[in-house]
């Protein structure tokens, strides 16, 4: 049944909004008169989300979360036998608010005629295009479930990553957070007490005071342009960052530092084998997986290199022969997959590659958050050091001019 968005009061005259599901406008309107509402305005939730375009602000509000909870929730009924429609009507029932408008018009064109790739397809913030591909590989091989349960590993290993890092960051942002705050309080409020008291008092402020009275000065006097200028530049490198040639200089960047592009060809080699590896083992075409494939690694200028080696794949099907001319791939990653080529095992093994690379990647990643938290310890100890001896050291002048 379509999703109808109405406005309406209830008996007490109070304004109420929301979706209902309804066979017709009519209906839902004899719908919401049983409830006690009396309905001002509705209208099918699809023709006014395409209006004032609704679907990006469902799909980007979807989390990771939800996308496991509703794929593995469809392998199960699947896998128990369950009609593709019956399953999606039990699991509308499901969710709530974006994502259940979207899963009744999924229902809908299921109930058209239309498959479940293409129906994902319209939903591309929500349904990747590894995601849209695998599904439509298991609807083509009668083995759908199977790929549902592939992608539930998949998400939940991604998942665990994200949560992995986000753990291991806490520390790192807290430390940060408190070092700027700290800073910032001691160069606005005590910084200009202090030193405005000395010079009161006639006492000549030493170089490292003077400095830093400059530069409590200078913030307290532009702190609005400062903190404007800052959003500007971040508007600014957000937007350069989102072009081609900007993403393209800012990857070719990371590549030139040792650990940024260890980072970024890892990430790559992780990507490629692990999506490769999964489309392969759905039975997607060479060809089809290596565009999708080429279409996810997020470094652009590794991309330039993986599309140069799927043409050569294609036309003479060797693929550890050229990968390992990308130079991007460690000798054991090419050892693995031409074994895997020749033995006839080559989605497993790229699999295999895809995974060993990802848990080392996770570790490194780990370690690295892990000694940001001591660093920032030590680079703010430094700083509130050296702004306490800046404020202290009029301080022991005057004591040694009264001494002397």
């Amino acid at each position: 049944m379509p999703l109808y968005w109405y406005d309406s009061f209830n008996r007490k005259g109070k304004r109420i909004s929301g979706t209902i599901d309804a066979s017709s406008m009519q209906s839902a309107r004899e719908i919401l008169k049983g409830q006690g509402l009396m309905p001002i305005k509705i209208k099918e939730a699809g023709i006014e989300s395409k209006k004032f375009s609704f679907w990006g602000l469902f799909e980007r509000q979807l989390d990771t979360k939800t996308k496991i909870i509703f794929t593995k929730q469809l392998s199960v009924l699947l896998k128990s036998g369950v009609p593709l429609l019956q399953a999606f009507e039990l699991l509308i029932e499901q969710f709530d608010k974006g994502f259940k408008r979207i899963l009744i018009n999924i229902k809908d064109g299921l109930k058209a005629g239309d498959s479940l790739a293409n129906q994902l397809n319209k939903y591309p913030k929500i349904f990747s295009n590894v995601y849209v591909q695998l599904v439509k590989a298991g609807e083509a091989s009668g083995n759908l479930y199977l790929i549902l349960q592939r992608l539930v590993e998949y998400l939940e290993k991604s998942e665990e990553t994200k949560k992995k890092i986000r753990k291991a960051m806490a520390y790192p942002i807290f430390m940060i957070s408190f070092s700027i705050i700290v800073v910032i309080a001691l160069l606005a409020v005590l910084v200009p007490r202090i030193t405005d008291m000395f010079l009161k008092m006639g006492q000549e402020l030493p170089a490292p005071t003077l400095f830093l009275k400059n530069i409590s000065d200078f913030v307290l006097n532009y702190y609005l342009i400062l903190l404007i200028s800052f959003l500007v530049l971040v508007l600014i490198f957000t937007y350069w960052k989102s072009t081609s040639s900007g993403r393209y200089k800012l990857d070719k960047l990371f590549l030139k530092f040792p650990m940024t592009s260890y980072f970024s060809r890892t990430k790559a080699v992780v990507q490629f084998s692990k999506t490769l590896g999964m489309l392969l083992e759905a039975d997607v075409n060479l060809a089809e997986a290596l565009d999708i494939v080429c279409n996810i690694v997020e470094n652009k200028v590794l991309v330039v290199k993986l599309q140069a080696a799927r043409e050569k794949i294609i036309k003479e099907g060797k693929i550890a022969k050229y990968l390992q001319e990308t130079g991007l791939f460690p000798n054991i990653a090419i050892y693995m997959i031409k074994t895997g080529e020749q033995s006839g095992q080559l989605a497993q093994m790229l699999l295999t590659v895809g995974q060993d690379y990802d848990g080392e990647l996770s570790e490194l990643t780990e370690s690295l958050i892990s000694k940001i938290g001591p660093v920032m310890t030590i680079f703010t100890g430094l700083i509130i050091a050296f702004i306490v001896i800046s404020i202290f050291l009029p301080i022991m002048e005057m004591g040694n001019i009264q001494g002397f």
